[in-house]
């Protein structure tokens, strides 16, 4: 939740300690509560906290905020699905905060002033294993070093970044971001080694010396399902596809391509193959439109390019050139059933879509360890059933988001630090959500949310160029200023106008308030008045 900028008080009269009167039957309270916005964030991060730097132009200080929980802000500007902005409570009276278009700013501010991070100068002695270097792994290696612990991050690829890199399109996420963001994570003294696979982890902690290990191998396998087909049918998987995007050598598609699946990485495949020359992209996917798990607006960036799409279809044969395709119905559970209709699509390449499974070879001789259905089961605190080898990411059950794994690198961090200085780690309750209904949303002036530019479509279709573009800095600046604060004081001094009874004084800018229960007769003016929902009534004892 926000860290208040200031502390409150209460000047409570001696004789008044215990019980303040008969005229009073509650007395408020400055509260705080936790914004939908800190709640939604699989990240954890305190968005209402660097919000509030932001809106008063410390961009610094809002980044040195945002990069407490998230070492990729720049990064998650551009491919985070933002939940925050989903659960956030001016939705409901106008547009919800740009919260993600404000974190893009501060990534983006941070790379082009080259703000930095400083490792402390101490060291614990304890050395931690990190295999992978995707989201995972490089948020628990930044964690594990400000926490004073000596990190290696082993990655079997030539460069670093996991999936973000071979698995997320250009046009979404320039590789110079990511590679900015990655070397200051570097710079803090991480060891990053590449090019070096682990084939056993057992093996790798016990001669090397590791005190800890973190797996965050990802999910780069991608899945196969059997479909009948020629000997001269071109059929590859969207991993394999997006992965050789990284290669000096593009991959050849033809002009007619079909992409089977109906997830993020199918539209990220559809909209590749298009950039990649060909004329006619078709998602063939066996639901509707309504069912499909990709993001509405993956989806709507696709169409607005030209992929096509083939709702209740499914591939029952592939030939050189061309496949056959049946049509599906969805029966009274949603569940899609052949109609033995079929038709005939052309088709130079398909392109398998079906989803993606993590590599788990290096555990066959780790005992202790559960796995169900390709994921590793991890406890709590994200520890294995081996003791001291903790995993997170795609390899773990849980959404496949870089914002989920960062999140888990974060988490992780915390409990392999307690687990090294042999203690536990509890992260503490959480205060009472701030719902809508505490707000007075009369306060806010109405200002719908600033849009993103895009790239002009033209160019969208014939190159790898930044599709969304990020807001300057008036704008991102105006973005922070909507946020309503919901559930902390932000000193709008409402309470001190509207109290009858002059019981609430003034502590200086960035100090609060102090209320006077010697002259506050429990009105609830105050609480009725207060914007954020930040003053709350409790009975009297």
């Amino acid at each position: 939740m926000k860290e208040k900028p200031f502390a409150i008080t209460l000047d409570v009269g001696s004789s008044l300690a215990n019980h303040t009167g008969a005229w009073r039957t509650e007395r408020p309270e400055y509260v705080d509560r936790l914004p939908p916005c800190n709640q939604a964030c699989p990240a954890g991060e305190n968005i209402q906290q660097w919000l509030f730097h932001a809106e008063s132009g410390d961009y610094e200080s809002a980044w040195r905020q945002l990069m407490r929980d998230n070492p990729l802000p720049a990064v998650m500007g551009r491919v985070c699905y933002h939940p925050c902005e989903t659960a956030c409570n001016r939705v409901q009276v106008d547009n919800a905060v740009g919260i993600n278009s404000v974190e893009r700013f501060l990534g983006d501010e941070a790379i082009k002033r080259g703000w930095s991070v400083e490792a402390p100068p101490v060291t614990s002695g304890k050395r931690v294993l990190v295999v992978g270097s995707g989201p995972a792994g490089l948020s628990v290696a930044y964690q594990l070093r400000l926490l004073g612990h000596e990190v290696t991050i082993r990655e079997a690829q030539e460069q670093p970044g996991g999936m973000m890199r071979y698995g997320i399109p250009r046009y979404r996420l320039p590789r110079e971001v990511l590679d900015a963001e990655i070397d200051r994570i570097v710079a803090l003294g991480v060891t990053l080694e590449l090019n070096t696979r682990v084939d056993d982890v057992l093996a790798a902690q016990r001669d090397e010396g590791f005190d800890a290990v973190f797996l965050a191998v990802g999910a780069g396998i991608g899945r196969r399902a059997y479909i009948p087909a020629g000997d001269s049918a071109r059929i590859l998987d969207a991993v394999a596809l997006l992965g050789g995007m990284e290669g000096a050598d593009r991959p050849l598609l033809g002009r007619r391509v079909a992409v089977y699946g109906g997830g993020n990485t199918a539209m990220d495949a559809a909209r590749t193959a298009r950039r990649l020359g060909a004329t006619d992209a078709v998602v063939v996917y066996r639901r509707t439109r309504d069912r499909m798990p990709a993001h509405d607006v993956e989806v709507e960036e696709a169409l607005e390019e030209g992929v096509r799409m083939k709702w209740l279809s499914t591939i029952k044969h592939a030939e050189e050139g061309h496949l056959t395709i049946e049509r599906m119905a969805l029966d009274e559970t949603g569940f899609p059933q052949p109609t033995g209709e079929f038709e005939e699509l052309q088709a130079d390449t398909v392109v398998l879509a079906l989803g993606q499974e993590s590599d788990l070879s290096l555990l066959k001789s780790v005992p202790g360890l559960s796995v169900d259905h390709g994921t590793v089961q991890v406890a709590d605190g994200l520890m294995t059933g081996h003791r001291g080898i903790f995993a997170g990411g795609d390899m773990v059950p849980a959404d496949r988001t870089v914002t989920v794994a960062v999140g888990h690198g974060k988490k992780a961090a915390r409990h392999i630090d307690a687990y090294l200085r042999g203690s536990s780690y509890d992260p503490g309750a959480k205060h009472d959500p701030a719902a809508f209904e505490n707000l007075n949303t009369w306060y806010y002036a109405d200002a719908p949310a600033s849009v993103r530019p895009r790239l002009e479509l033209a160019r969208r279709v014939s190159t790898f160029d930044e599709v969304v573009h990020g807001l300057d800095e008036s704008t991102a600046l105006f973005e922070a200023r909507r946020c309503m604060s919901c559930g902390n004081c932000f000193e709008c001094d409402n309470c001190y106008g509207v109290c009858p009874d002059n019981a609430i004084t003034k502590l200086g800018p960035g100090k609060g308030f102090s209320i006077d229960l010697d002259y506050c007769k429990g009105c609830g003016l105050c609480a009725a008045e207060c914007p954020s929902g930040a003053i709350g009534m409790v009975p009297e004892e």
